[in-house]
């Protein structure tokens, strides 16, 4: 990240882009959220650079396909900053609304001439306007699509040939922004009434009790700024599995892989700062993020800890355990605009035996009449459904838990949770409720 200061919303996604897919690659939030701080944006470029950056990182598969006659073989030989200055004026041209496409196309060219030369700058003017004369070419869905074909077929296969469209569709649109009210410090009716009253709308979750979702677009330094410890971001189907948990004042809980702490700020939320919280990460950084957080919202109820929570001798002796688990990340691809591009075919099966050793730890937590809830953000069964029936075979103690009937739209016919990633704005995710009966 060693660019000077952008100076224009197209360059900062520009330089996201670069993050992204340079030498070091960086997640797109990381790589936009510190080129945003060295900028001097206005909000409204602020969301340019922020819709532009991800969309052309997301639809990129697309926009290869649509370059392509127009730069044939010379794209092996492109530059990186101008291969992406390409891709991100074509993505101006094809899939913005409101976007002029003489502001897209010269924008596109004084880029290239700043990260290139007059001959790289000839070639982007060149291409760029055969892109906004000719019409969209003819392809096959997937490349549409813009994800990996495996990704698509395995989501044909779990929810249905009428469905892929919507979830495309919505996988590739802006995702939902959501808030996770902190019932310490006030109630969602309450917070909802002080957005409103910044001009922010936003409505409450018919599933989280204590959830908010954004309507439209809004930065997240605003929300940030009004916040007051009102609230924190956090995507509506990612409070799930606390808000199943529904842990309460005076109970013993266990988090495991508590990871940057959103789940745990959430805990501490139900519960009024009045129960004990063991929150566990292997990983020292996401820990020393969870304790900053918790320090600034002035939660004293949980005692972090950084190990490897499948290796922990537990003594159960907990009314609930959450275990967040690591996982394939397939739910939240549209959430993570990169994240498509660096997924594998291997990795549901690869994740799953990590997952069935923590599930087996969670379970040594969980006293006798206790309750336990897995989740995963991920659609692959191998890391749902699978992972849980390995388990309640081999443990006889437990077996599967009610959840709240508000959740009937995403039950699986075994009673478990599993939201279909794009619908509505959410992610995918697949939550299941467990019960210990001795």
């Amino acid at each position: 990240m060693s660019e000077p200061k952008a100076t224009t919303a197209r360059e900062v996604a520009l330089q996201v882009c670069r993050d992204v897919f340079g030498p070091n690659p960086r997640a797109a939030r990381e790589a936009l959220d510190y080129r945003l701080r060295k900028s001097e944006l206005a909000p409204r470029d602020r969301a340019f650079a922020t819709e532009l950056a991800y969309g052309a990182i997301k639809l990129r598969r697309w926009l290869d396909f649509e370059l392509q006659p127009y730069v044939g073989e010379r794209a092996k030989a492109l530059p990186q900053p101008i291969a992406e200055i390409l891709r991100l004026g074509a993505y101006q041209l094809r899939a913005m609304h409101g976007v002029e496409a003489y502001a897209a196309v010269s924008q596109s060219v004084g880029l290239a001439r700043k990260y290139g030369h007059k001959g790289t700058a000839g070639l982007v003017n060149a291409v760029l306007r055969r892109v906004a004369i000719e019409p969209p070419r003819d392809a096959d869905f997937d490349t549409r699509a813009s994800l990996p074909s495996w990704v698509i077929a395995h989501w044909r296969e779990r929810f249905g040939d009428d469905r892929i469209e919507a979830i495309v569709a919505g996988v590739n649109a802006p995702p939902a922004v959501g808030l996770c009210v902190d019932l310490r410090n006030t109630t969602r009716d309450a917070a909802q009434q002080a957005l409103a009253e910044a001009a922010i709308v936003a409505a409450p979750s018919p599933f989280a009790r204590d959830v908010l979702i954004v309507e439209g677009p809004a930065p997240s330094g605003e929300l940030e700024r009004l916040a007051d410890h009102r609230w924190h971001q956090h995507a509506e189907a990612a409070a799930f599995p606390v808000d199943i948990l529904d842990p309460q004042p005076g109970q013993r809980i266990v988090e495991l892989c508590c990871g940057r702490g959103n789940k745990t700020l959430q805990i501490a939320s139900r519960t009024r700062d009045a129960a004990t919280l063991l929150a566990v990460d292997d990983d020292a950084h996401k820990i020393a993020q969870t304790s900053a957080r918790l320090d600034q919202a002035g939660i004293a109820s949980v005692a972090l800890v950084t190990a490897d929570a499948a290796a922990m001798r537990a003594s159960a002796d907990a009314d609930l355990v959450l275990l967040d688990a690591p996982c394939s990340g397939l739910g939240i691809l549209g959430r993570q605009p990169e994240a498509r591009w660096r997924k594998d075919p291997s990795d549901p099966q690869r994740m799953s035996e990590l997952q069935r050793s923590l599930l087996h730890a969670a379970g040594g937590c969980v006293k006798p009449g206790g309750a336990l809830v897995y989740a995963v953000c991920s659609t692959d069964r191998r890391e749902g459904e699978d992972v849980i029936e390995a388990f309640l075979e081999t443990s006889g103690a437990f077996a599967r838990d009610v959840v709240p009937a508000r959740y009937a739209p995403f039950l699986t016919a075994a009673g478990d949770v599993l939201v279909t990633p794009g619908i509505d704005g959410r992610d995918g995710f697949y939550v299941a409720r467990l019960k210990r009966s001795a």
